[in-house]
């Protein structure tokens, strides 16, 4: 798969594919299940109504409804993964769309469920689901109760929920704005003597180029065009901070953090408590961004410098199979079991190898309650950082094996806050074994300027980002308006305080600030930082610890959905609520710089 030509669907061996028939043998049985959702939906909404009326009809009604959103659940991963392996297929894109016009329909239907459970009186609800026939649904049922304060009357949720589409509508237009109209206004960037368009997607690939001048006319002319529409999206930001403040007024939470953090029962500390310790090691990380300018040869270090390859991409070539082996070597510590399984998966039909015509593009771990849990990699023998990827989608799709294989449908499914830990353990992993049998200095000072990068922009880079949401939405709170002069404001401070005194900034680098999608998600970009932080932690002590420590984070992996994040990680072995963690994340990335610095130096 090395060749240049990219193959249609249709001519991918067999081998390279992902088998789906652990979820549906064929098309012909995906569609009769998609058929019976319809009636599996109706017998469920035959309760409504009738939910409180005892433990016998309550325990009835979640049997239903059990049924109805296992199948749906399966129906809709088969045709998304049909979907992503060729967009190209109208077939495919037919079983998708049909997919989610089922779930909506049945979305509809069933949407009483929860206002109803959260209407019977919690003393009796309570004394029902401590029975043994509620087993496989009492954690779901206590996760109801814990939101239960904030839940308004029937015709004020109904309200709100008719205008969830409405309050999408900042985060649609910022999407259509900066991917559809700004992307065709960009222009070209000379590369090699070459005129090359300048768009979303290949203003990244500039930015890691050696050289420098495309660099900077990359980056200005990038930021000039954000500039001339800063006051349209500084608007559309601001729309997305009032509508998070709106819901977070209407429901009586006491700040926005409080009403993203609330439902995974995360302590504000948490939030707070990763900002405070990430700026006492911003030293650091200015460090790094020294090192980074002596390495490049520069006088000044400017902002379209952070991003290319301190060391330019070692020459090495690692076929699948043998990435797969390096896994199996590497993920050792947590035993031939938990190895073999993976190995064995990403071999037989877990992983859809290689890229082809219409496939979308990165990589992926999905997984549901039914059949394995599906990678989808695109996988380029010639770029090593493609093992880190194989083994980061591996650890994904084990959590998703672990919690699937020991918790109910109704609470295997674990939070976004958990997501990022097991997939970046088997990274450090990896690094580590890469690191200790790299055969010269070159290929370790690589594998270290790209772990250093890579820590940077989970750990320091998110931290930024989370301190900007709380920022912005603060100043809302306390009743101050988000200007495009303010916002540029705070987030330039913000600049300037983690890049520390090496960095040159532009007149306008501080729109970077308003050009990030992930903060039409408030208060999201943390929990990259907090699973980085756990991960490392853990990974250390998984390896330096024995048999007990191996068996506590097995304990995290299977929890599944039956516990709150930052209940299953404590039982792994780390405590969120402190500062260690992040700490030892800290430090970890400092000894990986003063370890690049030696190696630099002796050179």
């Amino acid at each position: 798969m090395s060749s240049k030509k990219i193959p249609a669907r249709k001519d991918v061996p067999e081998k390279d594919k992902w088998n789906l028939s652990s979820i549906y043998k064929s098309d012909s049985e995906w569609e009769e299940a998609l058929k019976s959702i319809s009636e599996l939906t109706k017998k469920a909404a035959a309760f409504k109504g009738k939910l409180g009326e005892s433990s016998e009809t309550l325990l009835a009604a979640f049997k239903e409804l059990e049924a109805a959103n296992l199948v749906m659940e399966t129906v809709y991963h088969y045709a998304s993964l049909m979907h992503e392996a060729d967009e190209d297929d109208t077939q495919a894109a037919d079983r998708y769309g049909r997919a989610i016009m089922a779930y909506t329909q049945m979305q509809a239907e069933l949407s009483f469920v929860e206002p109803e459970i959260q209407a019977i009186d919690e003393e009796k609800l309570r004394s029902w689901i401590s029975k043994s026939d509620f087993a496989d649904y009492k954690i779901y049922i206590e996760k109801l109760l814990h939101l239960k304060q904030f839940i308004l009357s029937e015709k004020e949720e109904r309200i709100l929920s008719l205008g969830m589409q409405t309050s999408q509508t900042a985060e649609t237009a910022f999407s259509v704005l900066t991917n559809v109209d700004m992307n065709k206004t960009f222009g070209t960037v000379t590369e090699n003597g070459e005129e090359k368009p300048l768009t979303e997607t290949t203003w990244g690939l500039f930015m890691h180029s050696q050289d420098r001048k495309v660099r900077e006319e990359a980056y200005k002319k990038f930021y000039a065009k954000y500039e001339e529409h800063q006051n349209t999206i500084a608007a559309l930001y601001a729309g997305s901070v009032n509508q998070d403040i709106f819901s977070m007024r209407a429901r009586g939470y006491k700040s926005s953090l409080d009403q993203a953090l609330y439902s995974n029962k995360v302590p504000l500390s948490v939030y707070h408590n990763l900002i405070e310790c990430v700026h006492k090691n911003l030293p650091a990380l200015h460090d790094y961004y020294k090192l980074r300018r002596e390495m490049l040869g520069l006088d000044e270090l400017r902002h379209y410098d952070v991003y290319v390859p301190l060391v330019k991409s070692v020459k090495s070539k690692t076929t699948y199979e043998e990435a797969v082996e390096i896994c199996r070597n590497a993920l050792t510590p947590l035993g031939k079991e938990y190895t073999d399984r993976l190995c064995d998966g990403l071999l037989n039909g877990w992983a859809d190898r290689y890229e082809n015509v219409g496939k979308r593009s990165g990589a992926f771990s999905s997984g549901c309650y039914v059949g394995n849990p599906y990678i989808l990699l695109n996988y380029n023998e010639e770029n090593i950082r493609d093992v880190f990827t194989m083994a980061h989608e591996g650890g994904h799709s084990m959590h998703s094996w672990y919690a699937v294989h020991n918790n109910p449908f109704m609470s295997y499914d674990y939070t976004i806050f958990e997501a990022e830990v097991a997939s970046t353990f088997n990274e450090e992993l990896v690094f580590e074994y890469l690191l200790k049998n790299a055969k010269d200095a070159e290929m370790k000072k690589y594998l270290l300027s790209m772990r250093a990068d890579d820590i940077l922009a989970t750990l320091y880079r998110q931290t930024m980002f989370a301190e900007f949401e709380l920022k912005t939405h603060e100043l809302v709170e306390n009743g101050t308006p988000l200007t495009p002069e303010l916002l540029r404001k705070v987030y330039r401070e913000l600049l300037e305080l983690y890049f520390g005194p090496e960095m040159h900034f532009e007149s306008n680098s501080d729109m970077e600030g308003l050009r990030i999608p992930h903060f039409y998600s408030a208060f999201y970009v943390y929990k990259y930082a907090t699973g980085i932080s756990a991960s490392l932690a853990l990974a250390k002590r998984v390896t330096n610890g024995g048999e007990k420590e191996r068996q506590d984070y097995f304990e995290f992996l299977k929890s599944g959905g039956s516990r709150y994040p930052i209940e299953a990680l404590k039982v792994a072995g780390v405590d969120m609520e402190k500062t260690e963690p992040v700490q030892a994340a800290c430090d970890e990335f400092k000894k990986i710089v003063a370890e690049l610095r030696n190696l630099s130096d002796n050179k």
